[in-house]
């Protein structure tokens, strides 16, 4: 094998190991726009681990001050929300993060979120074997009330802001 063509093949190996790496898929990402004056707004999609047990367990963004794992819970018929270390990605199932249940959330709002927009996260992902995963994801901004709606949690889609229990 000529002695050029041993750099790019190792580096075309390396480039289809890494891609074959993203073991986690992102689909249907979205964020709330926010409303006058509103300081935090939440962002959701499905999440599907195609090749090990993975753990969701940060989420960084420039258009916020601070980004969390939520989980809202019905506890004594309140719906109360809480940041959460992780969410658990089993391999080969989808987990939503919804609105009513885990989600992540922008505190914060470095600038008003209006429909249309997007929002830039990057996920951090833990697998089983110990390996961390980067995943950048866009989030276009929908107004609660559009005429392409947002996918509903039962009468849960109302998200208290205001009322964060850690």
């Amino acid at each position: 094998m000529p002695r050029l063509l041993r750099p790019l093949l190792a580096t075309i190996a390396f480039a289809a190991a890494s891609s074959a790496f993203a073991h986690v898929s992102v689909s249907n990402a979205w964020a709330r726009a926010s409303v006058t004056g509103q300081q935090a707004t939440g962002v959701f999609m499905d999440l599907r681990s195609g090749h090990d047990n993975a753990k969701l367990v940060g989420v960084k963004t420039e258009a916020a001050a601070s980004a969390e794992i939520h989980e809202m819970s019905m506890q004594d018929n309140v719906m109360k929300m809480r940041a959460v270390q992780s969410v658990d990605l089993p391999n080969g199932q989808t987990v939503n993060l919804k609105p009513g249940s885990f989600h992540i959330m922008l505190m914060g709002l470095k600038q008003p979120l209006n429909a249309g927009d997007n929002v830039q996260l990057t996920l951090e992902v833990v697998h089983e074997d110990g390996l961390k995963e980067s995943i950048a994801v866009t989030a276009p901004a929908r107004a609660l009330n559009s005429g392409n709606p947002a996918p509903k949690a039962g009468n849960s889609d109302v998200h208290p802001h205001g009322a964060h229990q850690h």
